[in-house]
């Protein structure tokens, strides 16, 4: 009996982005995070000075991430919500330089925003994704991402992250996310942004509780009927921290334990901090997933 369920092993979904062909090799994708704000969960403030947060953005392009997903806005429970200008004034300076920067000619800068008017200026500085914590629910946002021929990751949450773990109450929480997504992404579809633009993402921590990000995490191969790539971001989750007992600062392990997990099922990209450590976790996992007898593992380029 093959260890494997033989539908997973067909994940090669191409992503369009811009100019950008993402996916295709079955290789896992890793999204490297770059907050520029001051009150995200994890990192708030560390990336805060354009200076800095280009540094880190060329850091985690050398250390291996397919993409560089910066955010102006922290989305954890509760926080505040800032205007466009306060949030565009934060992330197009960024944007702009590690766009324009020659180590990221190949790596596409995604836009980690709720709102279509920051996304329709954060494209035009070099962005090509929007992530969108909402799934769309700005008006507008649809026509933004359709204008620019950009990719989008549409993300899973119900209500905003100020009263979002309200919203916890799912008769079968694999089951309400994907109908939920699925309908995301026909709105997406009928405001005519092309089905090969769009990706997915359960959305763990937001609107859901430990135990519904586990239940996600164990049936995460359910949102491969979508046929789009799936995106998790798991990095240093309050999960994560409940399982293991540690600070944010500490779930570099608990992190990673998530990620192998999400690399062995042949998830399309994962979103992390730790882009170094998560690179090289996800190609051992690979290696060791796709291993043929008798062949020698190539080595990662």
């Amino acid at each position: 009996m093959a260890f494997v369920d033989a539908r997973l092993t067909d994940r090669a979904l191409v992503w369009r982005a811009g100019p950008h062909v993402l996916g295709g090799s079955g290789r896992t994708l890793v999204m490297g995070i770059l907050n520029v704000t001051p009150d995200s969960f994890s990192d708030g403030g560390s990336f805060a000075d354009p200076g800095a947060a280009v540094d880190r953005a060329v850091a985690m392009i050398e250390e291996g991430a397919d993409i560089i997903d910066v955010g102006g806005e922290s989305t954890r429970p509760g926080a505040a919500e800032v205007t466009v200008d306060e949030e565009c004034a934060r992330i197009l300076p960024v944007i702009g330089a590690v766009a324009a920067h020659p180590a990221a000619t190949a790596v596409p800068v995604s836009i980690d925003t709720r709102k279509a008017a920051v996304a329709a200026r954060a494209l035009a500085a070099g962005a090509t994704i929007v992530n969108d914590v909402s799934g769309g629910a700005d008006p507008g946002m649809f026509e933004v991402v359709r204008d620019a021929g950009a990719g989008m990751v549409l993300m899973h949450m119900r209500g905003t992250p100020q009263d979002m773990q309200e919203h916890t109450d799912y008769a079968d929480v694999v089951a309400d996310v994907r109908r939920e997504l699925a309908e995301r992404l026909q709105d997406a579809v009928d405001a005519g942004v092309a089905a090969e633009r769009l990706a997915v993402d359960p959305g763990l921590g937001f609107a859901k509780t430990a135990g519904q990000n586990l239940e996600l995490l164990r049936r995460i191969e359910a949102f491969w009927e979508l046929e789009r790539p799936v995106v998790v971001g798991p990095s240093r989750k309050s999960f994560v921290g409940r399982i293991t007992h540690t600070d944010v600062d500490d779930r570099l392990a608990g992190t990673a334990g998530a990620v192998a997990w999400l690399v062995a099922r042949h998830v399309d990209a994962v979103r992390v901090h730790d882009v170094r450590e998560m690179v090289r976790v996800a190609r051992i996992v690979e290696a060791i997933r796709d291993a043929h007898p008798g062949e020698e593992p190539p080595p990662w380029p």
